[in-house]
């Protein structure tokens, strides 16, 4: 059964008005429990996440300012978040909860983190809600340590993960892909070890045609020991930051397809939720919660 890594430090108070949708990480596990895709006990607290393991990706200078809440008006601007303890501890649980992810998922095939995703975060900074970058944090901590030779990112968030993609830039162990809104944030875009830019108002069936022509013959090139997965929502026709057009049937096709193909090929995945921004809290927490139920089908 899948190790799905959660904590109460998962969410902070946020100004009113704020458009990061906070309150979606406690209720994808409510509603996980509530419709019994998933029992209580498969749900843990990762705990935080190493120093050792932050300064393998961060630089010093920026993670010192994320600790001691020193970063500027400027860099507080460019992040999107009030900056605070609160925060620092939360990014420290989250980046935890995708490391611990990845190491389950080396011994149960696929484990999910119920946070993460935090692609837009760089060695230097944080950018687009992004403190500290959990994905590029967990791949790091995997080489590290003998636990995989050659990384596969699966990054499907609506927007590029330009973050993963710098930080990973000189570093042929892990093989970055995204699958994004093409003229969509970020206005700058990184170049990722292959970049698919999808024209805005792409379908389910375009969507989907791209991903299955794409990402089997991707895991024939890079022949992956392990993959990570940003699973991003805010795909959706419904998001207010999104510029696609799937459903929420579609977005379960995607995850169908990704999961699916790992499962096939037994290479173990750890699933990052990533972005989501749609009117509707329910749209969020549905599609992320759906992320959840094709993985209990495919490996429960």
């Amino acid at each position: 059964m899948p190790c799905l890594a959660t904590s109460a430090r998962y969410t902070l108070e946020l100004p009113t008005g704020h458009r990061f949708p906070i309150a979606k990480y406690e209720l994808i596990r409510e509603q996980l429990l509530w419709q019994g895709v998933a029992p209580a006990q498969d749900f843990y607290d990762p705990g935080l996440c190493a120093e050792a393991d932050v300064l393998r990706v961060h630089t010093a200078d920026y993670w010192r300012k994320v600790r001691d809440q020193q970063l500027s008006v400027a860099e507080v601007r460019r992040l999107g978040l009030p900056q605070s303890e609160r925060l620092v501890l939360r990014s420290l649980s989250s980046s935890a909860g995708t490391v611990e992810s990845a190491r389950h998922a080396l011994r149960d095939g696929v484990a999910l983190n119920l946070a993460g995703g935090t692609h837009h975060a760089f060695a230097d900074r944080g950018e687009g809600f992004c403190v500290l970058n959990d994905i590029a944090i967990a791949a790091a901590h995997l080489l590290h340590h003998g636990l995989a030779r050659q990384i596969l990112v699966v990054d499907l968030d609506v927007h590029q993960g330009d973050g993963t993609a710098s930080i990973f830039r000189a570093e042929p162990r892990v093989f970055t892909f995204s699958m994004h809104a093409g003229a969509n944030y970020p206005l700058r875009k990184e170049k990722s070890d292959l970049d698919v830019a999808l024209a805005l108002g792409t379908t389910d069936a375009e969507y989907l045609a791209q991903l299955t022509a794409t990402l089997p013959g991707l895991l024939d090139s890079v022949r992956p020991d392990f993959v990570f997965f940003q699973a991003g929502v805010d795909v959706l026709a419904t998001d207010k930051l999104g510029k696609l057009a799937l459903t929420k049937a579609g977005c379960r096709a995607r995850d169908e397809v990704v999961l699916g193909l790992c499962r096939q090929r037994s290479l173990p995945v750890a699933v990052s939720m990533g972005g989501g921004y749609s009117e509707r809290l329910a749209d969020i927490v549905d599609a992320h919660c759906n992320t959840f139920r094709v993985a209990y089908e495919l490996y429960g």
